[in-house]
């Protein structure tokens, strides 16, 4: 297993690799995330009616409208402005190390999305999977055709985002402190799982579903260390969320931008356990291809 393309990624971390500077960055990166997040909200609220602020509130909680699922994601893309800012400032570290170097990102980002969508592709359309029969009707396809674009950029922007911070600044400046890469891979990604661990939307299965979403860090981070920037795991990412927001949701909340939805919901626990497999199955396979596409 070589990790050597790492040092991409880490050298530029090395100067500041202080453990309680790490620990103050990933506070302050949350807090403007946040801030960031209520000042948009504050802004439209100050420039909107106040029944159509309040009915905006509301579909942000639910997600079920195109708009409003734009705007959560884009607001968790605001995440990656803290992370930039905190690097820049907090570790003097230059912003674009945390990508790693610019040709490698962009080749190993091309591969791996060509890699997971061709994938994706097939399983949706092979048997014995019945992509119509199976699902029901999200958006018309001219509407879904219309948001396309914004779309694209918006979990293109959520998933870098997340990406930046767990990847490109956690796992680096912490890998550049600590060699052990149980911790540099574990700890983020650990990180990663609990901040999707919603028992209030799971119920159930809550735990099941962090402990996946641990499985996909680590192979997020894997892929990372492995290829020396972030490129690879922000195309997994990408093309993992833009299937499930955009393609094939969950019925309910977070299915706006959907072309079809699965006849259940998050709070279905049945049918979510019997598709936990499935998605860990996915997330294996996800990352096989991706590293076939980079020849690493």
């Amino acid at each position: 297993m070589s990790y050597a393309r790492h040092r991409l990624m880490t050298d530029p971390a090395r100067p500041s690799a202080e453990l309680w500077r790490l620990v103050v960055g990933l506070v302050l990166c949350l807090v403007v995330w946040f801030g960031l997040a209520r000042g948009v909200i504050a802004v439209l609220g100050s420039v909107m009616q106040a029944d159509a602020y309040m009915d905006l509130l509301a579909r942000l909680q639910t997600g079920t409208t195109p708009g409003a699922l734009l705007l959560v994601l884009a607001l968790t893309g605001t995440l990656g402005l803290g992370v930039l800012l905190v690097s820049e400032t907090l570790h003097g570290r230059p912003a674009h190390s945390l990508f790693g170097p610019w040709p490698l990102f962009r080749r190993d980002f091309l591969r791996v999305l060509g890699a997971v969508a061709a994938l994706n592709l097939v399983v949706l359309l092979l048997p014995p999977w019945d992509l119509y029969g199976e699902t029901q009707a999200g958006l018309a396809l001219n509407t879904w055709l219309l948001f396309l674009p914004t779309t694209l950029m918006a979990v293109l922007l959520q998933t870098g985002a997340e990406e930046l911070f767990f990847r490109g600044y956690f796992q680096s400046q912490l890998a550049a402190r600590l060699r052990h890469r149980a911790i540099w891979l574990g700890v983020p990604s650990l990180a990663f799982g609990l901040g999707h661990y919603m028992p209030e939307v799971y119920g159930d299965n809550a735990l099941a579903v962090a402990l996946w979403s641990v499985a996909f860090g680590l192979a997020a981070g894997d892929l990372t260390a492995r290829a020396g920037n972030l490129g690879p795991a922000i195309a997994l990412h990408f093309a993992n969320n833009f299937l499930a927001f955009a393609v094939i949701s969950l019925g309910g909340d977070m299915s706006g931008l959907a072309l079809r939805q699965l006849p259940f919901g998050p709070e279905d626990s049945a049918a979510i356990a019997a598709l936990l497999p499935v998605d860990l199955l996915m997330i294996g396979v996800s990352w096989l291809a991706a590293r076939v596409a980079l020849r690493l």
